[in-house]
């Protein structure tokens, strides 16, 4: 079941731009290696579903997959060829807004060949680039 939020304040959002680099939620804290974004997108909440399932079937039992991110933004539309007017539509989908440095994925008890392997897997469902990264020790 695709992610969404219980209760929102107002249905309806505007859309905003995506500018700058992450400065939360830019390092690894749960996990030991991380799937970290390049590129700034809005992330929908099905393709962090399609994601989550990939990299499950390799972590299986053996570790822990942590999801960084949640779906907070309502994405709106109008169906195609309506005529101007009427009003904004209605919510489609709710997504996550992305920025280049952003954790998307964490996973834990895996060694690093099951971890890249796992990782890749969810990378190839989102439509930005992705890279590998390990926790860095705490000083």
């Amino acid at each position: 079941m695709a992610l969404m939020p219980k209760r929102v304040k107002y249905r309806k959002q505007q859309r905003g731009r995506v500018k700058g680099n992450a400065h939360r939620g830019h390092t690894v804290e749960f996990g030991d290696f991380g799937l970290q974004a390049l590129d700034p997108a809005w992330v929908t909440a099905r393709q962090i579903e399609a994601a989550r399932i990939a990299a499950n079937q390799i972590v299986k039992g053996e570790g822990k997959l942590f999801i960084r991110i949640f779906p907070h933004k309502p994405v709106s539309g109008l169906p195609a060829e309506t005529r101007m007017g009427k009003g904004k539509g209605e919510p489609e989908y709710y997504a996550a807004v992305v920025r280049p440095g952003t954790v998307i994925f964490e996973v834990q008890g895996l060694t690093e060949d099951r971890a890249k392997m796992a990782l890749n897997r969810a990378a190839h469902k989102f439509p930005i680039r992705c890279k590998m990264v390990r926790r860095r020790p705490k000083l």
